[in-house]
């Protein structure tokens, strides 16, 4: 059975593969970003929800936005901080944001949203918000469409049918924006990155779904996946290609 708890707290252990290998973000995301809100980040202040190792963090920043970043676990906040010093770091979840009233422009989520509840996330995000800030939030999501991908999706779903839940929940999150009964603006992106076997070995080792396995459990299953994958590209090295979806939700 899938325990979104579970999932949602076993991060810490693996923060350094997160770090080393989970994909960035493309400098278009951030320009859809303010296109869809409507306004600029740099001198905004931003709260970066479930920020994790401070991937999505960095970028906001290197937009010139005020950030703090707002992380639950201390092994991802460990790194976060061991990685960028200057960045302040909040204890915390979306669900129940430490934060004033009307104290940010922004509140995004990158890949995190889904760990929240939306009934409690949304609501929080919009308080915290001034008047024409926005709560955004996206998802790279590996392209299934592509036969190498789907290939790979077999086989962990087949490998892992208790822990395996590629996708679905962050599908069913950004219907609850609309509940808001506010506006809910939308783009998808494609981009993609190339990157040796062994590095797309730890992003699979920092997913959810491998991460609350038992190391002794999941090595197996990784050991079969690199052969995998090194059939598929005997030179080492794979194209991986992304969907990006980006949903802003601005506050009047």
């Amino acid at each position: 059975m899938y325990d979104v708890r579970a999932h949602a707290n076993s991060f810490g252990p693996v923060a350094a593969q997160y770090q080393a290998a989970r994909p960035s973000y493309p400098d278009e995301l951030f320009d859809e970003l303010e296109r869809l809100s409507g306004r600029p980040l740099t001198g905004a202040d931003v709260l970066d929800v479930g920020a994790g190792t401070g991937i999505a963090t960095r970028l906001l920043a290197g937009r010139g936005a005020r950030v703090v970043a707002v992380e639950p676990s201390e092994g991802m906040a460990a790194v976060l901080r061991e990685v960028s010093p200057l960045i302040p770091v909040v204890k915390a979840t979306g669900d129940e944001l430490p934060f004033h009233d009307a104290s940010a422009d922004f509140v995004t989520y990158a890949q995190a949203f889904h760990w929240t509840e939306p009934e409690r996330s949304i609501p929080e995000a919009l308080r915290v918000l001034r008047p024409g800030g926005a709560l955004a939030v996206w998802w790279n999501v590996k392209d299934h469409g592509v036969p190498w991908l789907a290939a790979q999706q077999e086989r962990l779903s087949a490998a892992l049918p208790t822990t395996y839940h590629y996708g679905g929940a962050v599908s069913a999150r950004p219907e609850k924006l609309t509940e808001s009964g506010l506006e809910v603006r939308s783009a998808r992106l494609r981009w993609e990155r190339r990157l040796p076997v062994d590095r797309l070995i730890d992003d699979l080792t920092s997913r959810s779904y491998f991460a609350v396995l038992e190391p002794e459990q999941r090595a197996p299953v990784l050991a079969a996946e690199r052969a995998a994958l090194l059939a598929e590209f005997p030179d080492g090295q794979v194209t991986e290609p992304y969907l990006l979806d980006v949903f802003v939700l601005p506050k009047p």
